[in-house]
């Protein structure tokens, strides 16, 4: 049987492969949305099996383990590592034709060096095997960067993190810069004010100081921003179901919030949403004024399984694309920014296919020349990234804007394995332009191709962030 993860896997005709391997294969990795622990990496975590490398942080495996019919024990509870992975090898068989088919293969190849598809009877085969690499020290965390020519990656982050990891990365001079994102989405939880109230008295606890007003807040949060600073951060990201962009009135907001902290009376609907739209507001002109980039993950259904929400917790894998309106709300917030030139760069992701018009043409309307590319959409996200989501993004990408300024993909995962998706979406990106070349739509002039694949690939996010 033919070697199923070979050289030219994904590229379809001459000229993408020699894009892929002239001008892709071997550039460095920037990753601008990651959930690597930044613990691991600062402990240089030693791994003792593939289970605790490849299955403890991973809600996609989780999900297609739950729709093949695996008990909750197997996944997210109490079995043993070997167990669970004999579980995820029994499921894999069961995932062609989903994303995860190509990147488990895609993966062992690599890392491993191992060519024989996961199954029930090579599962033993290949846990063992793995195991027994995994004892080397290039594969510890920190090593496994490196090894996978990983230049700079975002860690996601609350605002409240004292990132004492991150510290010791940098105090340690680590040659991989593993930076935070600042992330601030539940200080926008006005919708849900016991949410809100237990965020806010985490807040006063970590700056032991009130917060009365509207005013005591921002204070602290300001200071929060100066700390992720310290620590390198150029990035926030969040995580919404949509941007929160009503008209308000600031003294309105403050003295409703104010009364709300002192008697813990509801807010109205109203204050909610002027309250979410103030914050967020506030906190784009910081990011402006820091040279900072916002980064928006829009439109998606979390945490919808409350029965897998009370076992495994938040980000347990019932997560689900919702169907948000988002073009009207997403407008006015950039426009109330850009016509007082308080708009910082900016990337948008959207959850929803539906939205990849809206989301495309939207980079278009509020670039100002200061930057190319400073209103990016986002590489397809989550659900959408697979080779049918990428393919589509790069197509609506080209059709209403300019694919040479993009800044390519992010890996969107807890595991170090995952920046092979970097490779995945490098050979996407290799073959659709190739395809275009072997139909005469592109010239086959390699050298101008070449550069495109590599700024894409690379380059760009470099120069942006």
């Amino acid at each position: 049987m033919k070697e199923y993860i070979h050289d030219n896997f994904l590229l379809e005709n001459e000229y993408a492969i020699k894009l892929y391997h002239d001008f892709a294969a071997d550039l460095a990795i920037i990753d601008y949305h990651t959930y690597i622990s930044p613990k691991d990496i600062a402990e240089d975590r030693k791994f003792e099996n593939l289970t605790q490398l490849w299955l403890e942080n991973d809600p996609i495996k989780w999900r297609a383990m739950r729709a093949h019919g695996i008990e909750e024990n197997f996944i997210t509870g109490n079995a043993n590592d070997w167990q669970k992975f004999e579980k995820w090898a029994e499921t894999v068989p069961f995932t062609i034709r989903n994303p995860l088919f190509h990147w488990t293969h895609l993966e062992l190849k690599r890392h491993f060096g191992i060519s024989k598809l996961l199954t029930p009877d090579t599962a033993k085969e290949i846990y063992d095997a793995c195991s027994e690499q995994l004892k080397s020290p290039e594969f510890s965390a920190r090593n496994l960067l490196v090894k996978m020519k990983v230049k700079m990656i975002y860690t996601i982050n609350d605002m409240t993190d004292d990132l004492v990891f991150h510290k010791k990365i940098k105090d340690d001079k680590f040659e991989v810069k593993v930076l935070p994102t600042f992330g601030a989405d539940k200080i926008l939880m006005a919708h849900l004010p016991f949410t809100l109230k237990q965020y806010v008295d985490k807040l006063e606890e970590i700056a032991k100081r009130k917060i009365n007003s509207v005013s005591d807040l921002l204070l602290v949060l300001r200071n929060r921003l100066e700390h992720f600073a310290e620590m390198g951060c150029q990035l926030s990201d969040h995580d919404l179901r949509f941007v929160p962009a009503t008209g308000f009135d600031f003294n309105q907001v403050n003295l409703l919030f104010s009364d709300w902290r002192k008697s813990g009376k509801k807010l109205n609907v109203k204050t909610q949403e002027q309250f979410n739209a103030l914050m967020m507001n506030q906190l784009a002109k910081w990011y402006k004024e820091k040279e900072w980039t916002q980064q928006f993950h829009l439109g998606a259904l979390r945490n919808t399984s409350s029965r897998l929400k009370k076992r495994a917790g938040d980000n347990s894998g019932s997560d689900s694309v919702g169907d948000y309106e988002q073009a009207e709300s997403l407008s006015s917030f950039m426009n109330r920014l850009d016509k007082r030139n308080d708009l910082p760069k900016t990337i948008l992701h959207n959850a929803n296919p539906r939205d990849n018009a809206a989301f495309a043409t939207m980079t278009g309307n509020f670039q100002d020349g200061s930057v190319a590319g400073k209103i990016q959409w986002g590489s397809a996200w989550w659900l959408l990234g697979q080779k049918n989501g990428v393919e589509k993004h790069l197509n609506m990408l080209s059709d209403t804007g300019l694919l040479s300024h993009f800044i390519g993909v992010a890996s969107e995962s807890g595991s170090l394995l995952s920046f092979s998706r970097h490779e995945y979406f490098r050979r996407i990106l290799c073959n659709v332009i190739g395809q275009d070349v072997e139909k005469g739509l592109l010239p086959d002039d390699m050298k101008l191709l070449g550069k495109l694949v590599q700024n894409v690939s690379c380059f760009n996010a470099e120069k942006y962030f």
